[in-house]
């Protein structure tokens, strides 16, 4: 969407506004200073499992799943999961009681982009973005008449994953509706998994989730747009246990989005408002024949306006204000009806001195109720020295606040918990050689405060601002793409090296794989295409000690599959993973699938 003049996202923006609308603003602007990894539908069937499965195969995220379908985090470069953001079409949607985002729990379906952004982002992000932000996002089309598809897939342990989308768009208005539907016995074994005396069976792992989204968008006139987003999820998660009479428990959560925004979009100016309600319930059942044992409900009122001027050609300011309200109520927990407000302004500066050289400065200050929050800063500069090099360099800090739970939960809520906080330093080397693309991302952050849960002398557990952590390490990607007549290849791999450092202990942190990468490798000719899809994950320790006994070995997966396009309207494919039947876990106790098969189709109309 760049254009040659100075500032170019907004005026290239300005002049694509007839044929998409972009509910997440701030991407564009993001991707002038930080790489952003996009996924695509098409990238989606590759993983289709879940979320999770979707994640696990970006080089820069580590997912800790407790077996297939049951609880799931995720962690950018060595942080925790409540140091990952998940940004819903730019309004942060991490849970008011976790303070993280349940990957199990958040639909794989219903977006047309997925953007994977690492390094520091609470300056626009808020609270949470200090490792990474995984951002969900829609667009709507305008002038494209109708159009539909239906996808549908069948796997191995009575898994069946349907998804059906349907829109239709003129020069004035554009319709959006998409469904899914995931059901999965989820019954696999690992016989060489040896649990007691026997082999590990999944037992009691079944799950099920629907997801309903609604888009539309209305142009009043040429510069102005009202658009109305809409996501509804219901899920229910059966939690493994280890024994065929033990007490089988079950975790159900419901999930509403709602989001209005109007858009004016000038030569030189925009502007954003936005208002947004979100709802999470969840409910804990200990024994499936029983009225649930616990849980909560979650409400959130959310108010931002986002405002965007060129001063100069070469100047661009960007005000970015924010209001919330969030309530809660807790059942069996010890937290009652609770409300917090939460309000934040950040202004960011962005000068682009030539076509090479740009360099963006950002100032935040957030309001939150009852808690005292630093002011957080940060600073980007992009240099395209050469046509085959470019380098960039970021710098930020960045925080978290407590959650609900952390603050509220009964007994061990700590109300006098001081935020996360953390300063980030991070750097962008660009290599084009050709097909070629190589970027090398060194990488440190500087975390202060964590929160960690301990046991103590009363009997039960409670957080506490217990220490302080370093992060450091390494990104990098290869990415190469070529066509051949009807042939066509690409290639694509990624290695993050991550230490992540207790500075109290100098131990590694738990579940923070030293070495990680992935690849993928694609090949299609004329209406056939075949990928090959590869993990490896380096050792993992699971306790405080690198105590090597318990560590998670190393582990490397492949997965490959075949499709077929016929007549521009059909797809048949055909999936294999874990093709190498390797026996490998998240997560200490819950090993995952061996080798899986599954088959799909899809209709496009």
């Amino acid at each position: 969407m760049l254009c040659s003049s100075y500032g170019g996202f907004l005026f290239g923006q300005e002049k694509a506004i007839d044929t998409i609308y972009i509910f997440d603003s701030q991407m564009n602007k993001a991707k002038l200073f930080h790489p952003v990894r996009t996924i695509s539908p098409r990238d989606i069937e590759k993983n289709s499992t879940n979320l999770s499965e979707l994640l696990r195969f970006q080089p820069s995220i580590y997912i800790k799943e407790n077996g297939r379908g049951a609880v799931s985090s995720p962690s950018f470069r060595g942080t925790t999961a409540q140091q990952t953001a998940f940004v819903w079409n730019g309004i942060n949607i991490n849970s008011s009681f976790l303070g993280q985002g349940d990957v199990n729990n958040i639909p794989l379906f219903g977006y047309d982009q997925i953007g994977i952004k690492a390094g520091g982002g609470s300056v626009v992000y808020g609270s949470g973005a200090i490792g990474g932000s995984i951002h969900l996002n829609n667009i709507l089309d305008f002038n494209k008449g109708f159009k539909g598809s239906v996808y549908s897939e069948a796997a191995s342990f009575d898994t069946y994953n349907n998804f059906a989308q349907a829109s239709f768009s003129n020069e004035k208005l554009s319709v959006k509706v998409s469904g899914s539907y995931f059901t999965s016995q989820n019954d696999y074994k690992v016989p060489e998994f040896v649990v007691g005396s026997t082999g590990y069976s999944n037992i009691n792992g079944k799950y099920y989730n629907t997801s309903v989204n609604i888009g539309v968008s209305y142009k009043i006139v040429p510069q102005q747009t009202i658009s109305w987003q809409n996501q509804i999820f219901d899920a229910s998660q059966h939690y493994p246990i280890f024994e065929q009479n033990g007490n089988k428990t079950k975790y159900n959560a419901q999930t509403l989005r709602s989001l209005i925004s109007w858009d004016i979009q000038k030569a030189n100016l925009s502007n954003s408002l936005k208002a947004a309600y979100t709802e999470d319930n969840f409910q804990y059942f200990s024994d499936l024949n029983l009225p649930k044992t616990s849980g909560a409900e979650g409400k959130n009122y959310i108010f931002k306006n986002d405002f965007n001027y060129f001063i100069t050609p070469k100047i661009n300011i960007n005000v970015i204000g924010e209001f919330q309200v969030n309530k809660g109520e807790g059942y069996q927990s010890g937290i009652g009806v609770i409300s917090r407000n939460v309000g934040s302004l950040a202004g960011l500066v962005r000068y682009f001195a030539t076509d090479q050289l740009r360099f963006e400065a950002g100032i935040k200050k957030d309001f939150v109720e009852g808690i005292s929050s630093p002011l957080l800063y940060s600073f980007s500069g992009k240099w395209n020295a050469v046509p085959w090099y470019h380098a960039g360099i970021n710098f930020s800090r960045n925080f978290r606040f407590p959650s609900f739970n952390d603050l509220y939960w009964q007994p061990g809520g700590n109300l006098n918990l001081l935020p996360e906080t953390s300063t980030n330093i991070d750097m962008d080397h660009e290599f084009m050689f050709g097909d070629f693309k190589i970027t090398l991302s060194p990488y440190y952050m500087d975390i202060k405060n964590l929160i960690n849960w301990l046991p103590t002398p009363n009997g039960y557990w409670a957080p506490f601002n217990t220490s302080r952590a370093e992060s450091y390490g390494l990104e990098s990607q290869i990415t190469w793409s070529k066509d051949f007549g009807k042939h066509h290849f690409k290639f694509d791999t990624g290695y993050t090296y991550s230490k992540s450092i207790n500075k109290n202990t100098q131990m590694q942190m738990i579940y923070v794989p030293i070495h990680k990468a992935v690849g993928n490798v694609e090949y299609g000719y004329s209406f056939l295409k075949i990928y090959a899809q590869g993990l490896f994950n380096g050792l993992t320790y699971t306790t405080t000690d690198e105590k090597r006994a318990t560590a998670i070995d190393p582990y490397f997966l492949l997965n490959t599959g075949i499709s077929a396009s016929l007549f521009k309207k059909y797809t048949l494919g055909f999936k294999v993973n874990n093709i190498t039947n390797t026996v490998y876990q998240t997560v200490s106790y819950y090993p995952m699938p061996k080798r899986n098969y599954s088959v799909y189709a899809t209709i496009n109309f």
